[in-house]
């Protein structure tokens, strides 16, 4: 019987967080899968030092820097340069040729965390002849995430790991070349910045905000229930130009989203998939 009165303050607990903040701040996760969400409400808790969610929404409604805190652990997905090599590969091979046939390109980094990712693309467009006329707006609905990504530092130590991912991703040179070592981090060159725009987007509540060739939105969707998922979709399909390309993670897929049939699979094991209407 205590356990599930826990389990049931703690449910109530999570419920009066999430309408406050979506009340204060017009941050909504009240579609977020509850296993996931409730991990990293007590992720946050933990770092910021209080026993209780109650204790968090005090500390959140009253100190802006608090929710921020959240926010970034909300956004905190595991990613690194070149994750999921498969999925780079694949978009070399399938994908650079028809950006290639296009005057100009537009890629939406969505969810994109620290910008490993984003990064990744720019170096496979710098290698693919693509990234002088393309632009990668990268968002994320967390700005420490994002001033994360801006500064384009990165610990020294997965470096290595992360080349392996590189190779395997068709990389062309030496990925050293793409960054500095100082000490125990890696610099990223300035140059793979000039065309990434880093910015604010919240994919629960903000729109559509430009019309894309390609729109990358990888492990973010795991974390949404189905309702929230199909509204995401909308949002994409809105946003991807006809024959543009949506590249998923390899832990989702298109099945059963309400926009299913408006696709044709370009690479299905990568998560690759062409807009058709």
């Amino acid at each position: 019987m205590e356990a599930l009165q826990d389990y049931e303050q703690e449910e109530v607990e999570v419920q009066l967080l999430l309408e406050g903040v979506f009340r204060f701040y017009g941050f909504d996760f009240r579609q977020y899968s509850p296993g996931s969400l409730k991990r990293r409400i007590w992720y946050s808790a933990r770092e910021q030092g209080v026993p209780t969610i109650s204790a968090l929404q005090e500390k959140v409604l009253h100190d802006p820097g608090s929710m921020e805190l959240l926010l970034l652990a909300f956004s905190i997905n595991v990613t690194a340069m070149f994750r999921d090599p498969d999925f780079y590969l694949a978009f070399r091979n399938k994908v650079a040729p028809w950006l290639r046939t296009q005057p100009s390109v537009r890629i939406w980094h969505a969810g994109c965390s620290t910008g490993e990712e984003a990064y990744s693309m720019a170096i496979l467009l710098k290698e693919e002849g693509l990234y002088e006329r393309s632009r990668i707006y990268a968002t994320d609905m967390s700005e420490m995430a994002l001033g994360k990504a801006q500064e384009g530092i990165l610990p020294l130590a997965p470096m290595r790991e992360q080349t392996t991912n590189y190779l395997k991703s068709g990389g062309k040179g030496s990925f050293a070349e793409y960054y500095t070592a100082r000490y125990d981090h890696a610099i990223l060159d300035a140059g793979l910045r000039r065309n990434i725009l880093f910015t604010r987007h919240n994919l629960v509540t903000d729109g559509s905000f430009n019309e894309f060739h390609v729109i990358v939105c990888r492990n973010v969707m795991i974390y949404f229930n189905r309702s929230l998922q199909a509204r995401v979709h909308e949002l994409f399909h809105d946003s991807l130009q006809v024959s543009g390309v949506l590249g998923l993670g390899m832990k989702e897929a298109l099945m059963f989203s309400p926009h299913e049939a408006d696709y044709e699979d370009l690479d299905a094991p990568a998560r690759l998939y062409r807009k058709v209407r």
